[in-house]
């Protein structure tokens, strides 16, 4: 394990947060020597702990912290008090995510030059390249051991899959398989292989999906220099009358004040916590909050374009057998305005439990379309809709004007509203995913709304002018040079892919950055 450091060591790097780009970077700077502390607000579970139980899991693992949402989106209406569906535990999001790993595509890191000008939309370049981030693309897929990457075979299909396929094959779709996934088809690194038993989004008991908690933290605690305090939940970072940051203020796991000093701080607490920790650290000297000169801290909220299609068929599909989401149709993910909108979508397997599609499958319904739904769970086959949305904004993350959480700092609000790019493409997605499952058979089809947000990105955006976001290139601060962000808040647009890949791309790129900054006294 890490060597505890002490509060008052000023020499560490404090990472808040230990998913997948704080635990990345924690490791990352561990094995180059670097003295690092991760503050993690949630408790730690090891993978023998997860609950293969829908509910039960829910509770153990996710973010359950008052937070209000505004604006029009459905998620206001159905879960106001859980805008996102995120990990409070050591390894973040990372536990409960399915494990897709794909890139993104030269033309998403240049979303305006692409797109243009689309009224209403906050669209700007990357400041980074899809060649700049091809090497570190290389080395997060050889450290997350991604499927049909490093001559690592593909997933097994299970019979969700086989049914995207036949419908896929049916419409001319070209580019359909069982993904790129950050979970062992065969043992390695130290891990199990994936045992199919499909509780991906409850934590993997067998280590089979890549995950901070058992891949990068251990790594990082053997070489002595990462510690991990779990049940450490921020409250604000302090700095110096030059603006420099100093350390971080948290609430212990007996509800104490601690305040570890810091040489350098990096905010990785995800896209509604890593804004509200920078708004909550406003002083005179930055009355707006850290790093917000530009204004842009907490906007620009983007949660990818989501959505479900469900079909019933005459015989059983079983689709909650086998691995999530070892399933996608990329053919919709290019960029084709000829459709009604810019940017393009992914079409991948999705399966809830019977417990979890009660509570999603209509949000607030009842009736005989949503019970007859329920009755034919087993012959069922299910998909997720995911592709880019439009940043915006006035889409983001607020203090709220009264609220407090139980350390007495304000609770935040999350707004968000589809930009009409978002609807036309929801659409779209709806009608080409019904009509898969109708060209093999289905009975029924239904397109479902959108769950809460899994994939929350764009509050802190890397820019190339300071004016117009909150972090560089190398997601330092336009403002602070010695503080970072490290999630997907620095996403500059979404692009059609899941994240993770990319932020642990990018955790690996900062880590070099940071400790050349550090070798060279620049931070």
């Amino acid at each position: 394990m890490g060597a505890p450091y002490a509060l008052d060591d000023s020499g560490v790097v404090v990472i808040i947060g230990s998913g997948a780009g704080g635990g990345t970077l924690g490791n990352e700077l561990a094995q180059k020597g670097i003295d690092v502390v991760v503050l993690e607000a949630g408790k730690r579970h090891e993978f023998q702990d997860f609950i293969n139980d829908e509910w039960d899991a829910f509770s153990q693992l996710s973010w359950l912290d008052a937070r209000t949402t505004s604006g029009g989106w459905r998620v206001a209406k159905d879960f106001p008090g859980l805008p996102a569906w995120i990990v409070k535990a050591v390894g973040g999001s990372t536990i409960h995510w399915a494990g897709a790993s794909l890139r993104f595509q030269p033309h998403e890191f240049k979303a305006l030059t692409t797109y243009g000008q689309v009224a209403g939309a906050n669209l700007l370049d990357w400041p980074v390249t899809s060649e700049e981030l091809a090497p570190y693309y290389d080395k997060a897929e050889f450290k997350m051991g991604v499927t049909r990457t490093n001559e690592i075979a593909g997933l097994p299909g299970n019979n969700n899959y086989k049914v995207l396929k036949a419908g896929a094959d049916k419409l001319g779709y070209k580019n359909c398989h069982t993904g790129r996934m950050a979970i062992n088809s065969k043992e390695r690194d130290g891990r199990q292989a994936c045992q199919q038993t499909g509780f991906c989004f409850q934590g993997c008991k067998w280590g089979a999906k890549w995950s901070t908690l058992y891949s990068e933290i251990p790594k990082g605690e053997k070489t002595g220099k990462l510690e991990v305090r779990a049940e450490s939940h921020v409250l604000k970072i302090e700095h110096d009358a030059s603006g420099k940051v100093t350390g971080v203020v948290y609430a212990d796991k007996d509800g104490k004040t601690q305040r570890q000093k810091a040489r350098v701080v990096a905010v990785a607490g995800n896209s509604i916590e890593s804004p509200r920790i920078l708004l909550n650290s406003a002083s005179s000297m930055f009355p707006n909050g850290l790093a917000n000169s530009s204004g842009q801290v907490g906007r620009n909220y983007m949660r990818h374009m989501t959505g479900s299609v469900y079909a019933v068929f005459d015989k059983p599909v079983r689709m909650h057998r086998g691995t999530t989401m070892a399933g996608i149709i990329s053919d919709e993910s290019r960029h084709d305005p000829s459709r009604g909108f810019v940017g393009g979508y992914e079409m991948e397997t999705l399966s809830l439990g019977l417990p979890f599609m009660a509570a999603f499958l209509n949000p607030g319904g009842w009736g005989r379309s949503f019970t007859t739904g329920l009755d034919n769970y087993e012959k069922m086959a299910g998909m997720w809709l995911v592709g880019e949305d439009m940043p915006q904004e006035q889409n983001g993350v607020t203090l709220h004007k009264e609220k407090k959480d139980k350390y007495g700092m304000p609770i935040p609000n999350v707004a968000f509203t589809d930009h009409a790019n978002d609807i036309a493409m929801r659409n779209h997605a709806y009608k080409q995913g019904m009509a898969v499952y109708q060209a093999v058979g289905a009975i029924r089809t239904f397109p479902t709304p959108p769950y809460p947000s899994t994939h929350n990105l764009g509050t802190n955006r890397m820019s190339d002018k300071a004016r117009d976001g909150v972090v560089n290139k190398w997601g330092q601060t336009h403002d602070i040079k010695n503080l970072f962000v490290s999630d997907g808040s620095q996403f500059t647009t979404g692009a059609a892919e899941n994240p993770t890949l990319t932020i642990v791309a990018l955790a690996i790129r900062q880590a070099d950055y940071i400790a050349k900054a550090m070798g060279a006294k620049e931070i």
